[in-house]
């Protein structure tokens, strides 16, 4: 068994490193959006399927990942699946037409579909469940920093290449993730419960069915779907179209809504473990902090144009919330169905992201006032519609927890 300071070294700079990679695909778009609109005069509908097929190969992939994580570890799995988001990359990298962009934005979604499950299911395996929120916090963080790279560093970075030179580079860095990890994350336990398929599939069935998964999963998917679709993509366009910034001035407002995201991911890891030891549970640290989320959301709806830096700072900050019902499940769900129970939530997630993100581009589509530019309007009607759908996952939740609290012993309330 290794000591705690080697699983230190061991378990989060490799799954950090691979976080980073991921949040760094994730979020690119945002900053290139103009690039790829003029290189491959794409619509903005188009522009959302593309930057989306990322999430939709990461939530087909969610299921069979969580199976494999809870058979083969966290570093067997991470490791391959990262050699397909390297192949992604080059692909992207090469390609001429948009079927091709698609095949490889989606080898890059499916390759790095692991990164952060698999540092859940690590440090649920090595890890005390009480430090779980703090550690998940932590390990957000470092996708936080991937988001601040994807802004005025990949802007800077244009200076000196296109587009495609920076997708060239992120391939060799992606398998160089695939090798720390394989190399140096420690093998699963083998005391840990071994299934066979049925048992694995029967798991499954039992995460679905839980009152417990099914209480906080609509609000935590809707609005980590907002917040992966906008952060990702239409934060870039509302700041340009909206708020009439250029380039330079939009990178460095991402990049301070980044910064806000790695220092909200760690305030709220550490505020929810630090509560817990006085008996106020995470999912009551969830519950307000995704309320502000959607505060914030409401005020974008509204175009105040004159409180753009701090509403979009708020929505970098309090959006960081949504990853805390990861850290609730885990708590709530034995080890051996930690996987499975994760990955559903992110099954979720991602197909939501997916939708959000295509149809937020369809709507704001529906508004345009010159060559790759749209108005207000269309952007406060796609935010506003992706809002109606987590007023009511919130509205849910409340009614749910009212139901549960005194009748189910290991509830959301007792994590």
């Amino acid at each position: 068994m290794p000591t705690r300071l080697t699983l230190l070294f061991r378990v989060f700079p490799p799954f950090a490193f691979g976080y980073f990679l991921s949040y760094l695909y994730r979020t690119v778009n945002a900053v290139i959006a103009p690039d790829l609109m003029r290189d491959l005069t794409l619509e903005p509908a188009s522009l959302g399927l593309l930057t989306s097929a990322y999430f939709l190969a990461f939530a087909a992939f969610q299921l069979p990942l969580g199976l494999l994580l809870d058979r083969f570890g966290a570093r067997r799995v991470e490791a391959i699946l990262l050699v397909f988001a390297a192949a992604g990359a080059l692909v992207f990298s090469l390609a001429q037409t948009l079927p091709i962009l698609l095949l490889g934005r989606a080898l890059i979604g499916l390759g790095v579909s692991a990164c952060l499950m698999a540092a859940f299911k690590a440090f649920r395996t090595w890890l005390p469940t009480d430090k779980l929120p703090l550690a998940n916090g932590i390990q957000m963080v470092s996708g936080g920093i991937g988001a601040l790279a994807a802004t005025a560093p990949v802007e800077m970075a244009l200076r000196f290449t296109d587009w495609r030179g920076l997708f060239m580079i992120l391939s060799g860095l992606t398998l160089v993730a695939a090798l720390i990890i394989y190399l140096a994350v420690p093998e699963q336990p083998q005391t840990e419960r071994r299934e066979s398929l049925i048992q694995q599939l029967s798991g499954l069935r039992d995460v679905f069915t839980s009152r417990d998964f099914w209480s906080i999963a609509p609000w935590a998917f809707t609005s980590q779907a907002a917040y992966l679709a906008i952060l990702g993509l239409w934060s870039g366009p509302w700041l340009s179209d909206v708020a009439g910034l250029d380039r330079m001035q939009l990178a460095n407002v991402l990049m301070g809504i980044s910064i806000a995201m790695i220092c909200g991911y760690f305030l709220f890891g550490a505020l929810a473990e630090r509560l817990s030891r006085i008996g106020i549970p995470p999912s009551t640290v969830a519950a307000s902090g995704m309320s502000g989320f959607m505060l914030i959301q409401l005020l974008l709806v509204f175009r105040l144009e004159s409180l753009y830096l701090p509403l979009w700072l708020g929505f970098g900050l309090f959006g960081t919330c949504c990853i805390l019902p990861y850290a609730i499940l885990s708590q709530v769900f034995p080890p051996h169905l930690s996987g499975r129970a994760n990955t559903g939530l992110n099954l979720l997630v991602f197909t939501s992201a997916f939708a959000a993100q295509w149809v937020i581009g369809v709507i704001v589509g529906l508004w345009p006032v010159g060559v790759g530019q749209y108005a207000p309007i269309g952007y406060s009607a796609g935010f506003g519609l992706i809002l109606l759908f987590e007023i009511a996952a919130a509205g849910w939740y409340f009614f749910c927890r009212r139901k549960l609290m005194p009748v189910k012993k290991n509830s959301l309330d007792k994590t």
